[in-house]
C-alpha cells in the first residue's frame, strides 16, 4: 500500500485505515501479534510516532489490544468491530452524500435505486 503523503486525510489515519483493511482481508487473525510501531515506519518511510499514533486510535477502538512488553494484538471481536464501525460510519456518510447529490439533481428514489441495483449487477454505463 502507498500512504497519499499529499492528500489531505493525515498519515496516522491511512494507517489505522490499512490496518484494518489488512485484519478485514484476514492477513492478521484473532490474537495475532501486529506490526509494531517501528515495522509500520520502516514498511511506510513514516515517523514511528505517527505510526504509533495509527495503532493507538485501534487499541482507543478495542480493535487492537497491548501486551505490555509483548506488542500489540488483534482483538478476537475486531473483524466484527471493524465491519459494524464502517457499515454505521463509512456506508452511512455515502450514503447521506449520494441522497444529497440525487435530490439536486431531481433524481427520484426509484431511479437512484435502480442505479445502485445496475451497479451491484455490472450493468452501471452500458
Amino acid at each position: 500500500m502507498n500512504l497519499n503523503l499529499d492528500g489531505s486525510k493525515p498519515i496516522y489515519l491511512q494507517i489505522s485505515e490499512w490496518l484494518e483493511r489488512e485484519i478485514l482481508n484476514g492477513n492478521f487473525e484473532s490474537d495475532q501479534k501486529i506490526y509494531s510501531q517501528y515495522q509500520l515506519a520502516e514498511i511506510f518511510n513514516i515517523n514511528p510516532a505517527t505510526a504509533a499514533k495509527g495503532l493507538n486510535i485501534l487499541v482507543d477502538e478495542n480493535i487492537l489490544y497491548k501486551k505490555r512488553g509483548l506488542g500489540m494484538f488483534v482483538a478476537s471481536t475486531a473483524k466484527e468491530m471493524i465491519l459494524n464501525k464502517r457499515k454505521n460510519q463509512t456506508l452511512k456518510r455515502l450514503v447521506q452524500e449520494i441522497v444529497l447529490e440525487a435530490e439536486r439533481l431531481n433524481v427520484s428514489n426509484e431511479e437512484l435505486i435502480e442505479m445502485i441495483k445496475a451497479e451491484e449487477h455490472g450493468e452501471a454505463g452500458k
